[in-house]
């Protein structure tokens, strides 16, 4: 599996204007910030994006505060803590802060505790390397996985924007193009299977986890031409950055059991820091870009004054977003407050209407069927 994963990053350019772009919802106003701090932040960042990849910015894209604010709000949802969560660690978090510990400092293979769907995926791929784009024999081979059929019928009828419907495999294929079937089927093949007989953190939080990593996913492809980065590697970039946290629910499970009160602030911070670090060695493993790597890794280890790549800055940004976007769904923070949008460069109210238009298309369900699972 490794091996074709390779050879997929080794091979041919993409032809980018097949991409599927979903119709987008109105876009928002986000309120800019009356601080002269915050416009001089803005036109920073719009000067960065001008700039193109091979400009490092030091400075991130959204502020330590608005970070700080939207990350608590956030972990407080995913865990379901109720009111303030507690600052410091209990002694079941810090047995899997110390678990998680010992897998980075290990020896033991990260990707082996992912689990992917397995089938007619690096088939997919390699037929979509070709420059003879066969649609009637990719919808042959489409047609062979009902998960991937679900998919692409749904992606079709999203793109109709209600004008249509489309029933056919063969006709959804087409309607997506080479480029639009690359995102999805990779995302297909990255979608983490869930057990529904495994324990209470995996079964909870998982889906919540990739639901806000496909956002990330689509928003980082919406804007990543426009600012110089490859947009399929800012789609993955999105879509794996949470890999070593999911992987990490499978260790609160394993140590904490029933006991479901993890979550405070010390736990979240550490936690997501480590997973990140856990997400860069399974991509190392599996051969990621460069730039992936260093862009996840960038999300671990941010500080103040640190150089932040392109790549990583689009991630900061479209992570950030993708977790207001939930919060505001979720009515755990008010859309209109200012400081939640205020200093952020241009782009992100592009990329908060690529989220909204994920809203109104719908993401495609998170398998659950444990059989499927290698």
């Amino acid at each position: 599996m490794l091996q074709w994963l390779q050879r997929w990053f080794s091979g041919p350019a993409r032809d980018a204007t097949a991409q599927r772009a979903a119709p987008p919802a109105p876009p928002p106003t986000l309120t800019p910030a009356a601080a002269p701090a915050a416009a001089t932040a803005a036109t920073a960042a719009t000067a960065a994006d001008a700039a193109g990849a091979d400009a490092p910015v030091a400075r991130p894209v959204v502020s330590f505060d608005q970070l700080d604010q939207v990350n608590g709000l956030y972990y407080r949802w995913l865990f379901d803590t109720e009111g303030e969560s507690a600052f410091d660690t209990n002694a079941a978090e810090t047995q899997v802060l110390d678990a998680l510990a010992a897998i980075l400092a290990s020896q033991q293979s990260g990707s082996a505790l992912v689990r992917r769907l397995p089938g007619m995926i690096p088939q997919l791929l390699q037929s979509l390397r070709s420059d003879n784009f066969s649609g009637a024999q990719l919808s042959r081979t489409i047609s062979n996985d009902v998960v991937l059929v679900a998919a692409v019928i749904r992606l079709a009828n999203s793109s109709l924007n209600g004008t249509g419907q489309i029933t056919s495999v063969e006709h959804a294929v087409m309607l997506i193009g080479q480029e639009g079937l690359r995102h999805l089927i990779t995302s297909v093949a990255f979608r983490p299977i869930i057990d529904m007989n495994s324990g209470h953190f995996t079964r909870t939080l998982a889906p919540r986890i990739w639901d806000h990593s496909e956002r990330c996913a689509v928003a980082n492809r919406t804007l990543a031409e426009s600012m110089g980065i490859d947009p399929f590697e800012a789609f993955l970039a999105g879509l794996v950055h949470n890999v070593g946290l999911i992987v990490s629910l499978r260790i609160m499970d394993q140590v904490a059991k029933d006991d479901k009160q993890l979550g405070s602030e010390l736990f979240c911070a550490g936690l997501v820091r480590d997973a990140r670090i856990l997400t860069c060695s399974i991509g190392r493993e599996w051969h990621f870009p460069d730039s992936v790597i260093r862009a996840i890794g960038e999300q671990a280890g941010m500080k103040k004054g640190a150089v932040i790549s392109p790549l990583g800055r689009l991630l900061t940004l479209t992570d950030y977003l993708g977790k207001v976007r939930i919060l505001v769904e979720n009515e755990r923070a008010p859309f209109g407050d200012p400081a939640l949008f205020g200093g952020l460069p241009p782009s992100a109210q592009q990329a908060y209407s690529a989220l909204q238009a994920i809203d109104a298309a719908g993401l495609a369900p998170l398998p659950t069927d444990a059989s499927a699972a290698p």
